[in-house]
């Protein structure tokens, strides 16, 4: 039980600190053009969307709601990767700016995918 509440919490925290820097990213590259700024949203709806589901997996009263809301925090993680590729690819930002929120994009993607797939069992 302790080693499930360490995982909760320490991934409550780590997806509210990808909220965080998600609306930061937002707030300092996504308004520059219409384009940006309309991908931009839909990246800062799916990204924050991450920290809430997750917050919702461990508040969840059975198995089934917290698989439940799982699936929908891979949904949302898988979703904030693409809006970031298609920005990167459209050469829509410089590819310097996506660092370290690509990568902890794509960790989290491992993660509860991951997660899902051993809630599954």
């Amino acid at each position: 039980m302790s080693e499930n509440l360490d995982y909760n919490e320490k991934y409550r925290l780590r997806t509210k600190r990808f909220a965080v820097a998600i609306i930061l990213f937002y707030s300092k590259h996504c308004k520059q053009t219409e384009e940006l700024r309309v991908i931009g949203k839909q990246l800062l709806r799916s990204g924050t969307s991450v920290a809430a589901n997750f917050r919702a997996v461990t508040r969840g009263r059975s198995h089934a709601e917290r698989f439940s809301k799982m699936c929908i925090v891979v949904e949302e993680i898988d979703e904030t990767q693409f809006w970031l590729e298609l920005i990167e690819e459209a050469d829509m930002l410089d590819k310097s700016t996506f660092g370290d929120i690509k990568k902890e994009t794509d960790e989290l993607v491992k993660i509860f995918s991951a997660s899902k797939a051993n809630m599954k069992k």
